[in-house]
């Protein structure tokens, strides 16, 4: 996954900064806090029920939440979408862990070692010499 954001105005919230959309990260947070709620990892089935339930509109959040001024407002997000959308990206980005043995999902620290390994590369590649004589016609 591309992730372009302007270090100038970075947002003070993770899942903005990952997603395009407002409604992206309000999933990609909900998925989240749900993971949190089930001491940090949960079955495959267990997501598969999440991401029915958000399919089906089940899921109520708060207006202010949405930024709307309704008491609450019922959320959906098509499931296909879900996966491809929400779940893919967190997991290539180390958000998520995928347990093939146990078959669960578990929130992971990865992201920020390979952001770290990340900024590692650039000051790396900062040091090395030039390698490339470019000259001008």
């Amino acid at each position: 996954m591309v992730m372009l954001f302007d270090r100038f105005n970075l947002s003070e919230d993770i899942f903005t900064t990952l997603f395009a959309t407002e409604q992206q990260s309000l999933v990609a947070r909900l998925l989240v806090d749900y993971i949190k709620e089930n001491e940090g990892e949960i079955t495959k089935t267990e997501m598969s029920m999440f991401a029915t339930q958000l399919h089906e509109g089940k899921y109520v959040v708060s207006g202010e939440v949405v930024g709307i001024q309704a008491k609450t407002v019922k959320l959906s997000y098509n499931k296909r979408q879900f996966y491809d959308r929400i779940l893919t990206p967190l997991k290539s980005m180390g958000l998520v862990d995928y347990d093939l043995y146990k078959k669960t999902y578990k929130l992971s620290e990865n992201f920020n070692k390979e952001m770290i390994r990340i900024g590692l590369l650039w000051l790396r590649h900062l040091r090395k010499p030039i390698l490339l004589n470019l000259k001008k016609k």
